[in-house]
């Protein structure tokens, strides 16, 4: 009964239980809203509700078993990891839904149910790696070989690792600071191992320390591959404040992750310490009699959450034209504007589907005067660049705002707009490489990257989360604001569930290229065939009968009966087996080809394949949640980039000037490459 009237009070709930349980308990979501027709009802199972296997034990490691997750490592093992990337994923996934459904509740009265699988929201995360164009024709991959050999962990004279990253513009300088442009000059007349060699003999001779001041100085990309315990005591995530100190009931003083996206108008309360189970009893109790707010429709019912709103997106790779994705997805006119400057617009297919493009040169006068024109009818503007290099050009924040005091400001970057680093560049190897990241999954040798471009996508999801937010806000009161998040944000946020010191702190997770699991119960095991995951807890083992000869056995002993079993037979005979004794299990997947392939993916909109103009079908990810009034939509092929050029200005009152300004190069509509 108390369940009940929290659910009728509530504007949100979020659950995470399978299909099926809170309809047994009698909360289920069609009752829920019915009842309460304002509540956003979420659900965060592992597997969907109509997925076959929604009945099963999906576990985390369940879910990145049938997700490539664990990729294959040398000689074909599965490599664990301990960051729960589904879990993470799935909340940022719901995170955005929720605060979309709460967008649309506020301009038509509704709620309405959203649920975002576990299984499902990886694919957000696999992204790029699920892009496929089938008719691509054999390149000249000599540049990004050669930009390849340089981006890379290179030991120092320190004994430590240190991430350099290529990919920016200023890499030809650094080079010459140190006096080795040579080595990977057009001209060098070296072969790639050659320029690998030497590189790696450069970077022996200074400490990473060095080599770390030497690219700030530059303006270059690098960082340490620190240890996550090295990040919690970092000058940057302390001064950003994406690492503070709480105290907790329990364990005293803990310093861990603090708050993702920032905003400048609707700041959150001070963190508070994590209350004790029950102890808000009364509190919660009291609140079953608040009065509920009237949400009187003033438009009719909404299709698409963001209908109406437009958006100007100035970003590049992968952050921030992901926060621009996501929110044409949900129905926004998004804009995106490249510079004419990169003749390759890299991972394009991936996340400029749903929008119109322009190639624009927002450094000639020009440029300027037609970026304020899509300005003066825009709501959001998203930006990705460094801080400092937008407020140069003259379309910082507070430019914007001077013309839009209305307008929602998005910046994402590398290391967030406040403290010491906030000017740095950066990409994913390099926030992996910074908070931790790198160290845990490489473990004693080599520093490794994670599996996906966790951090890139992460934060773009932040960023529309933000977004969606400050436009609520908006509504509410006609006040825009500035928001932001960053890669080392979201690789803070990624490592929550390790990232906390405190008194008596043990760093003893799983690590490393030949980690298999957490432990005996948690772990993937070879057999005849191939390799499964197991998830269980003990007392689900000793009522598997195939598995009789680990019956009360512990620790490695356990391991070992159970591998010993597992080897006996098939992958699916054993992933059959356990899943009748209510055990987790999984086939372990590492081909995303084949995971893209799937026919249930296919069919549910996961693994999406279209005709693309200029490259024929292109296959890619799709947008995950399922919202039952307003659902994400993939929106139209990514478009050739400037192919909108027309449409644009006209939709500004330029439709005559296009052949002028494509003349004067201020607007390119040919010529621009996709990668």
């Amino acid at each position: 009964m108390v369940a009940k009237r929290l659910i009728a009070s509530a504007d949100v709930v979020v659950e995470n239980f399978r299909p099926g349980v809170m309809e047994r308990l009698g909360l289920g979501a069609k009752a829920a809203v019915e009842a309460n027709p304002g509540l956003v009802y979420c659900s965060l199972p592992g597997f969907a509700s109509d997925d076959p296997r929604a009945g099963d034990a999906a576990w985390e490691g369940v879910i990145a078993a049938a997700t490539a997750t664990y990729r294959a490592g040398p000689g074909g093992t599965p490599v664990y990891t301990a960051l729960p990337f589904s879990s993470h994923y799935a909340a940022f996934q719901a995170a955005v839904a929720i605060a979309m459904a709460l967008n649309a509740r506020q301009r038509d009265g509704l709620g309405q149910v959203v649920e975002v699988p576990l299984f499902d929201a990886t694919f957000a995360a696999i992204g790029a790696r699920g892009l496929r164009v089938h008719n691509a024709p054999a390149g000249d991959d000599r540049d990004i070989a050669a930009i390849m050999t340089l981006t890379r962990q290179f030991l120092c004279a320190d004994g430590r690792w240190f991430m350099y990253h290529a990919g920016n513009l200023n890499a030809q300088a650094f080079l010459a600071s140190v006096g080795a442009a040579g080595i990977v000059a057009p001209d060098s007349g070296l072969t790639l191992d050659q320029q690998r060699e030497q590189l790696e003999a450069l970077f022996r001779t200074r400490t990473s320390t060095e080599w770390e001041a030497l690219c700030d100085a530059a303006g270059t990309e690098g960082a340490i591959c620190r240890t996550s315990e090295e990040w919690l005591a970092n000058e940057q995530a302390l001064g950003s404040e994406i690492v503070i100190d709480t105290e907790d009931p329990v364990l005293g003083a803990v310093r861990g992750p603090g708050i993702n996206v920032r905003m400048s108008r609707t700041q959150p309360p001070a963190p508070r310490a994590r209350s004790l189970p029950d102890a808000d009893r009364a509190a919660v109790l009291a609140s079953l009699n608040r009065a509920m707010p009237s949400l009187a429709a003033s438009e009719p019912p909404l299709r698409a959450a963001l209908e109406g709103i437009r958006v100007v997106d100035l970003c590049i790779v992968l952050a921030g034209p992901t926060c621009g994705r996501t929110l044409a997805e949900f129905g926004a006119d998004v804009v995106k504007v490249d510079s004419p400057s990169r003749k390759m617009v890299a991972f394009h297919n991936d996340i400029n589907r749903a929008k119109r493009s322009i190639v624009l040169d927002l450094k000639s006068e020009e440029g300027l005067s037609v970026f304020w024109r899509l300005v003066a009818d825009a709501d959001v503007v998203v930006q990705n660049f460094r801080k400092g290099v937008a407020e140069r050009l003259g379309i910082g924040y507070d430019d914007v705002r001077a013309r839009r005091p209305d307008i929602v400001y998005a910046s994402l970057n590398t290391y967030g707009q406040v403290g010491p680093w906030a000017g740095r560049p950066g990409h994913e190897q390099i926030a992996q490489a910074a908070s931790g990241m790198q160290e845990r999954y490489g473990g004693a040798g080599r520093p490794t990257l994670a599996p996906f471009a966790v951090n890139d996508y992460g934060t773009g999801f932040m960023g529309a989360y933000g977004v969606a937010l400050a436009l609520l806000h908006r509504q509410r009161t006609g006040e825009g604001q500035h928001v932001d998040s960053a890669l080392a944000y979201t690789a803070t946020m990624l490592q929550s569930s390790l990232l906390q010191s405190y008194a008596g702190k043990t760093w003893d997770e799983p690590r490393g290229q030949d980690a298999l699991g957490a432990g005996p119960l948690n772990r993937a095991y070879e057999a005849a065939d191939g390799w499964l995951f197991l998830a269980a807890r003990r007392a689900d083992i000793d009522r598997v009968a195939a598995l009789a000869a680990a019956h009360g056995l512990e620790g490695e002993a356990l391991a070992s009966a159970i591998s010993a079993a597992i080897r006996g037979g098939t992958v699916a005979e054993w992933v059959e087996r356990l899943r009748s004794a209510g055990v987790g299990a999984h086939a372990i997947v590492n081909d995303v080809r084949a995971l893209m392939d799937d026919p249930w993916v296919q069919a549910h909109g996961l693994s999406v394949t279209r005709e693309h103009e200029g490259f024929g079908p292109i296959t890619t990810t799709g947008p995950t949640p399922r919202l039952s009034r307003t659902p994400p939509v993939p929106g139209r092929p990514a478009p050739r980039p400037g192919s909108d050029a027309a449409s644009v200005l006209a939709g500004v009152g330029l439709e005559a000037e296009l052949d002028r300004l494509v003349r004067t190069g201020v607007v390119v509509t040919e010529g621009i490459g996709t990668r």
